[in-house]
């Protein structure tokens, strides 16, 4: 079955462009749209190619998270700064890529963003997961947190924090997809986070329970 996706951009031009070269793939069908409404939000597509650029981006980003159905959104940007990628992911954002990367990346990570995969530039993980845990360092009491968690949740962010993607994290706990996408709705509405790369942010800040036990004890 074909990954269908909208391309919003006020570019056009480009915007046409990359949906016309995206729709050669025989695996992939995109929109090109200009502009973000609230019609958008819960559009039955499977993944929202959106230019973080246009104006409301980050909202428009945060409602389609939030909204019913399984469309993830993918940041298109000409640069990556830390504390704007970081914005994106609190608004549930799935991936960053810039613009000026090639087809031939921006298709491997729309593929994988459809997988239930994440992803962010290899050069800015770093100094986005550092700002992450900054931004959180003022919450009191972290450790009460992660106590929330059963378990299960805890292997379930411990195999996220190795890097482990949605479907994977399935194949080694023996878990059903639609069980892993469960748990990681629990997580986050527990931690307070909008997005699977937030939450396992917050493990690198906690290296241990209350009790003494590691993450995967």
């Amino acid at each position: 079955m074909a990954i269908t996706a909208v391309l919003i951009d006020e570019e056009r031009t480009f915007a046409d462009a990359l949906a016309i070269r995206l729709n050669a793939e025989d695996d992939i069908k995109v929109v090109p749209v200009a502009q973000p409404t609230a019609t958008n939000v819960g559009w039955q597509a499977d993944i929202i190619l959106l230019d973080v650029d246009l104006p409301g981006s980050i909202r428009f980003c945060a409602a389609t998270s939030r909204a019913p159905g399984e469309t993830r959104v993918i940041m298109l940007s000409r640069t990556s700064e830390p504390s704007r990628i970081v914005a994106a992911l609190e608004a549930g954002a799935r991936a960053w890529v810039r613009k000026d990367e090639s087809v031939e990346h921006l298709l491997r990570v729309l593929r994988g963003v459809a997988r239930g995969e994440t992803w962010l530039p290899p050069a800015e993980t770093g100094n986005v997961l550092s700002l992450l845990m900054r931004r959180r360092d003022g919450r009191e009491d972290d450790e009460r947190f992660l106590a929330l968690l059963t378990p299960r949740e805890r292997q379930v962010l411990a195999c996220l924090a190795e890097g482990a993607s949605r479907n994977q994290v399935a194949e080694q706990l023996n878990l059903r997809a639609n069980t892993v996408r469960t748990h990681l709705q629990n997580i986050m509405a527990k931690l307070g986070v909008h997005s699977t790369l937030e939450a396992v942010a917050l493990t690198r800040a906690w290296p241990v329970l209350p009790d003494g036990s590691g993450l995967m004890e």
